[in-house]
């Protein structure tokens, strides 16, 4: 018994994936990008700025860092909460010695209860860009369409009304999307989002939204929570990937090193010294550009 052809048939098949999100392309056949000041790694830190219900929600999946135990949770909602309390302001110390500027995700129902700490983010010349209403905000392609509508504008909504702008960036929990979030994003006014990790450098969507890869691998939960590697050993692998990018972007081009941080994770006290030690250690290195979402994006623009 043979198959008939048209078994074979698939009209997607080609480069890539099977997909018209963005079109295929390899580094190689694009254009080398180039940073301010001839600088050849822009720096990007972002700090999710989170609020856990105590109650979590499966539907449709519980976000990485949700209450664990049998409700009411409270070691992990008053761990969750000191990242806002204590870690976070930490933080804030640790980027002004440093002298760097970063992006801030912040969950909506931060802007709700906690407006002070928005307003600190941004007198110290960070960027705040949406992640969600709260950590029960998850998206999936099993969520109605109106209702991941709904979630993305409540989200930009309460920071618009505390920032009084609305955010450029967008960053999903657990970087999950649907498959009508690019579109739901323009929609909402969204410039650029984060959640797509298959890249060192920004790239365009067919639909004009801008990804800027957040690496995963090198993000503190990663690293630090699941591998349970010391801080030491962080510090260590963000500095051997940041000299690796400079070696590259020597014939390659300008590169993008991302930093994803979570304040009840770095901001403990035995790992603020290292974590400073690392941030002297970049702006040490002269290719670095310590740079904002935004400043990237523009940035990027300008050169596509």
């Amino acid at each position: 018994m043979t198959l008939d052809p048209s078994y074979l048939e698939y009209p997607k098949r080609r480069l890539g994936y099977d997909h018209d999100l963005y079109p295929y392309s390899t580094l190689s056949s694009r254009k080398p990008l180039a940073w301010p000041g001839r600088k050849s790694v822009a720096t990007w830190i972002v700090v999710s700025l989170e609020w856990f219900p105590i109650t979590p929600s499966d539907t449709p999946f519980r976000a990485p860092g949700h209450m664990q135990t049998a409700y009411p949770d409270y070691r992990h909602y008053t761990s969750r909460e000191y990242g806002t309390r204590i870690g976070f302001y930490r933080l804030l110390d640790a980027f002004a010695k440093a002298g760097v500027k970063v992006s801030v995700a912040a969950n909506g129902v931060i802007a709700r209860r906690y407006p002070s700490i928005i307003r600190d983010v941004l007198d110290a010349g960070h960027e705040i860009i949406a992640h969600s209403t709260d950590m029960n905000g998850t998206i999936a392609s099993t969520l109605p369409i109106e209702d991941e509508r709904a979630l993305i504008r409540e989200s930009v909504a309460a920071l618009s009304d505390v920032t009084g702008t609305a955010p450029r960036g967008w960053l999903s929990i657990a970087r999950s999307q649907s498959f009508a979030t690019p579109d739901l994003l323009v929609e909402a006014g969204i410039d650029y989002c984060c959640d797509w990790a298959n890249d060192e450098v920004p790239w365009a969507f067919a639909n004009g939204l801008v990804n800027l890869p957040l690496n995963h691998e090198l993000s503190d939960r990663q690293i630090l929570n699941v591998q349970q590697h010391s801080v030491d050993s962080y510090a260590e692998q963000i500095l051997d990937a940041h000299d690796w990018l400079v070696a590259e972007a020597q014939t390659q081009g300008a590169r993008l090193l991302p930093l994803h941080l979570t304040p009840y994770i770095i901001g403990l006290p035995y790992r603020m010294d290292a974590f400073e030690r690392l941030l002297a250690d970049l702006a040490a290195r002269p290719e670095t550009w310590f740079a904002r979402g935004s400043d990237i994006l523009d940035n990027f623009r300008s050169q596509m």
